[in-house]
C-alpha cells in the first residue's frame, strides 16, 4: 500500500471566496455565556464560538472558533413538580472577521450531552421533578409509611442526608455544546481557516500507525471491546494540557468512593464530570490517561482512554487510544451494574475528539491513516455494534 494513498491528510482551507450555505446546514457551537430557566431573562445575550469547521465543497467556509452573538427568546422556570422548566434560545449574528458580521437565521435542534430534550420549535424543555429517581424513592417510602411509619421515618431520613433532590432547572454554563441549523440560505465570505499541517514521513507513519493492536479488551469478563481510533504523539505534559484547554476532565480511579459518587449522580439526575470508566486492556495493559467531557447527565458523555505505546514518532513518544461516545445507560442483570450504550458511528467521536484538540492550538499536525485489517462492524464488550471506516486519526502535538 503506498503511502500516499493510504494517508489523507486533514487539511481543508477557507479561500475566502465565499459560499452559499443552505437551509439545513448544521453548525455546532460551544457557550460562552452561562443561560439558566431560573435567572435568565428575554433579550439576554448569549455569545458563543463554532466547535467545529462548517464545510462546503471540501472547503471550510465557517471555521471552528468563529464568534457567534444571539439572546434569550424566553425562560421559564419549573414552578410546580409537574411543570417543566424552559428555555429558548437564538443565535442570529456571526462574526466573519474585521467586525464584520452576517445575518443569520438558525433553529437550535440539540444540546450535547444534555438530559433535556428540544422540540421541534428549537425550545429546550427540562425535565420533571416527578420522574426523577429521586422523587420515586419518596413516593416509595410515602407508600411504605402508611403500613410501617417508623420504618418510613427512618428511610426518608437516612435518604435526605445521602442524596438531595433532583435540580429541574435548566443551567447551561460556557462549555456547553450545541447543534444549531440554518433555516434560511445564508452566503458566508471573508473567513478564512487555519489548519495544522501534514505530518511528514509518510511511510514511517503508515508503518507506525498499522502495527498497533486494533481493539482493546474487556477485564472481566476478558472480551474484545472497543477499537483503537486515535494516535497521539507527544508528551503527556502535552496531552493533559490540551484536554483540559478543550474542556475534557480526567476520569477518577474505579474505587468505592467513585463508585457511590456515580450512584449519587445517577440518583439525583446530574452530571459528575470526573466519573470513572470501566478498565479495558490493550496489550494486557491499563489505560494510562482517561479523558471525558459531560454536561449534566451521567448517562451521556464523550470519552476516551489513552495509553503510552513503545517506541517514539519525530522523537516523541506515541500514544494510542479508544474514543467513544456515551449516549444512554441501563441496569445490566448480567454484570450486576449500570452500562452505558455507545453511538454505533464511532468515527463521529474521533472526529469529535480532533475537532476539540485543534480547537486549542495545540496540535501541530493531522493525518487519517488507513488500517486496512480494521473492522469496519463489531461489538464492544456490552453488545453495542460499532461501525468505522476503519481509519485511525493522528494527531501530532506541537
Amino acid at each position: 500500500m503506498r503511502a500516499a494513498t493510504a494517508i489523507a491528510f486533514l487539511l481543508l482551507a477557507g479561500s475566502g471566496a465565499g459560499a452559499e450555505l443552505p437551509p439545513g446546514t448544521e453548525i455546532q457551537v460551544r457557550l460562552k455565556s452561562k443561560v439558566t430557566s431560573k435567572q435568565s431573562k428575554e433579550g439576554d445575550r448569549v455569545e458563543a464560538v463554532v466547535s467545529a469547521p462548517v464545510l462546503s465543497g471540501g472547503e471550510i467556509v465557517i471555521p471552528a472558533g468563529s464568534k457567534l452573538e444571539g439572546r434569550v427568546k424566553d425562560a421559564q422556570r419549573a414552578k410546580e413538580p409537574d411543570q417543566r422548566a424552559a428555555l429558548s434560545l437564538e443565535f442570529g449574528e456571526l462574526e466573519v472577521g474585521n467586525g464584520k458580521k452576517t445575518k443569520l437565521e438558525t433553529k437550535l435542534t440539540a444540546v450535547d450531552n444534555a438530559r433535556e430534550t428540544v422540540d421541534e420549535s428549537g425550545r429546550i424543555v427540562g425535565i420533571l421533578a416527578t420522574e426523577t429517581l429521586t422523587a420515586k424513592m419518596d413516593q416509595g417510602i410515602e407508600k411504605l409509611g402508611k403500613r410501617a411509619s417508623a420504618l418510613a421515618d427512618i428511610l426518608q431520613a437516612a435518604k435526605e442526608a445521602f442524596l438531595k433532590a433532583a435540580e429541574v432547572e435548566i443551567d447551561y454554563g460556557p462549555g456547553v455544546e450545541m447543534t444549531l441549523q440554518l433555516t434560511k440560505e445564508v452566503r458566508v465570505s471573508g473567513m478564512k481557516a487555519t489548519m495544522p499541517e501534514a505530518i511528514g514521513r509518510e511511510e514511517e507513519l503508515l508503518e507506525l500507525v498499522n502495527r498497533q493492536p486494533l481493539r482493546t479488551m474487556a477485564e472481566k469478563p476478558p472480551q474484545p471491546s472497543d477499537l483503537t481510533n486515535l494516535m497521539f504523539i507527544g508528551s503527556r505534559e502535552g496531552l493533559e494540557k490540551a484536554f483540559e484547554e478543550a474542556g475534557w476532565q480526567a476520569a477518577a480511579k474505579l474505587n468505592a468512593q467513585s463508585g457511590l459518587e456515580t450512584f449519587r449522580a445517577i440518583a439525583e439526575n446530574r452530571g459528575y464530570k470526573e466519573a470513572p470508566v470501566s478498565t479495558l486492556l490493550l496489550d494486557g495493559k491499563k489505560p494510562d490517561l482517561a479523558f471525558q467531557r459531560q454536561n449534566n447527565t451521567f448517562a451521556k458523555r464523550h470519552h476516551l482512554r489513552i495509553w503510552r505505546r513503545p517506541g517514539a514518532f519525530q522523537g516523541q513518544e506515541v500514544w494510542v487510544a479508544a474514543a467513544t461516545h456515551d449516549i444512554g445507560i441501563e441496569f445490566s442483570p448480567e454484570s450486576r451494574t449500570f452500562i452505558h450504550k455507545v453511538e454505533n458511528q464511532i468515527d463521529r467521536e474521533r472526529a469529535k475528539v480532533v475537532n476539540d484538540l485543534a480547537l486549542t492550538g495545540q496540535v501541530k499536525g493531522l493525518a487519517l491513516v488507513e488500517r486496512p485489517e480494521a473492522p469496519r462492524e463489531s461489538q464492544n464488550a456490552t453488545g453495542d455494534k460499532l461501525e468505522t471506516d476503519g481509519s485511525m486519526a493522528v494527531l501530532l502535538f506541537k
